[in-house]
């Protein structure tokens, strides 16, 4: 049986005759980094290209019934891993090099490694849960391709969307607790059952969606999963609230927004109602949005229904304009317009927030003037 770092050594040195010049790194991963290699394991490993020319050195091979993949990974993905942007952070952080270009570039390469440290401190935990929050976005996508499959379609079709659901959540959960898997899908059972925040009855769940060959147990597996892992994000993000803040967080708001009142205005007047539609629902939104963002600091979920953003919007007494669309009859719609315009305007100024409105052009002037002379003392 060949070495396997005999054979990583025969690339080394192929790097350091021929492409000494454009790779900067070469390290390897996996179960030999970790010491749970067996006879069949393969050795990971990668390189960093310095140069286009780098990536010529990829290579992948079977040496003595055992399979090798020399493959490159660019600075730019090496950082997307260091930063948790994708699930693979393991290949750089526990990585053992084999080879560095200068010692330059080895401190770049550790320079990753401190930046994942640094990510998983308590004040970046912000951060990792609206990284969460996006990533499960996508079980949407997953549960319709189930739920739109006829419950008696070949199993296979529910695994295969079953299993990016499950990786797509559990890859969350590591997000939501600010950490990175240490080893591959299957062998990582331990960390992921042992992770401090997970949803109720995540192990049992699991086990239904990998083991079962009823579709409808799978989909039904899957959405309290998913289910249950959003419920613990939304929770996660409530507790980092801050105080409610007007004059900074809509600054310019209402100038921009009132752009938006007069496109529906004038579409009420022409009577033109798909304009109006879209103008409606889209301006009534943001505003519910940014009056959300005002009061607490972040931006609604978009893992939730609209209901808490629409909440904040009907708390203060805005009229509904969405309810109000009729192709048959505009003036209702034109009325609460206008009574949003004054509502939302006087509403801002009550909380503080400046409003940039002029009636002249002369006053437009004088407050440039006098900006400027602010700003230069």
């Amino acid at each position: 049986m060949v070495d396997v770092f005999a054979v990583a050594e025969v690339l080394v040195q192929h790097v350091k005759k021929n492409y000494a010049k454009d790779i900067a790194i070469i390290a390897y991963y996996g179960s030999y980094a970790q010491g749970t290699a067996t006879k069949r394991s393969d050795l990971d490993f990668f390189f960093i290209p310095a140069a286009p020319e780098g990536y010529q050195a990829s290579i992948q091979f079977v040496l003595n019934e055992i399979s090798y993949d020399f493959w490159p990974i660019s600075w730019e993905r090496a950082e997307g891993m260091a930063t948790l942007e994708e699930s693979k952070t393991t290949i750089i952080v526990d990585s053992q090099l084999l080879y560095t270009r200068s010692e330059e570039d080895y401190n770049r390469f550790m320079g990753l490694r401190d930046k994942t440290i640094a990510l998983q401190q308590p004040q970046q935990a912000l951060t990792f849960i609206e990284k969460a929050e996006s990533m499960l976005r996508d079980n949407y996508v997953y549960l319709y391709q189930m739920s739109r499959a006829d419950a008696n379609a070949d199993l296979t079709l529910f695994r295969m969307e079953a299993e990016e659901l499950l990786t797509n959540t559990i890859q969350s959960l590591a997000l939501l607790n600010q950490t990175y898997f240490t080893k591959g899908w299957g062998k990582n059972r331990e960390q992921i059952m042992s992770l401090p925040i997970k949803p109720v009855r995540l192990e049992q769940l699991h086990d239904i969606i990998i083991q079962s060959k009823l579709p409808s147990e799978i989909v039904a597996a899957c959405e309290q999963l998913t289910e249950g892992t959003i419920k613990l994000v939304l929770q996660k993000k409530d507790e980092h609230v801050s105080r409610s803040s007007y004059p900074d967080r809509m600054k310019g708001f209402y100038e921009e927004i009132k752009g938006g009142l007069d496109k529906i205005m004038t579409a009420c007047e022409r009577e033109d109602y798909d304009t109006a539609y879209y103008s409606v629902l889209n301006v009534q939104n943001e505003i519910a949005q940014f009056l959300f963002y005002a009061a607490k600091g972040q931006w609604p979920s978009g893992l939730e229904a609209k209901t808490a953003s629409q909440y904040v919007y009907s708390r203060l007494g805005l009229p509904n304009l969405a309810i109000l669309l009729d192709p048959h009859d505009f003036a209702p719609l034109q009325a609460a317009v206008e009574q949003l315009n004054e509502l939302l305007e006087n509403h801002l100024r009550a909380q503080g927030v400046n409003i940039l409105k002029f009636d002249t052009l002369d006053q437009f002037e004088s407050y440039l003037n006098k900006a400027f002379e602010n700003m230069n003392k």
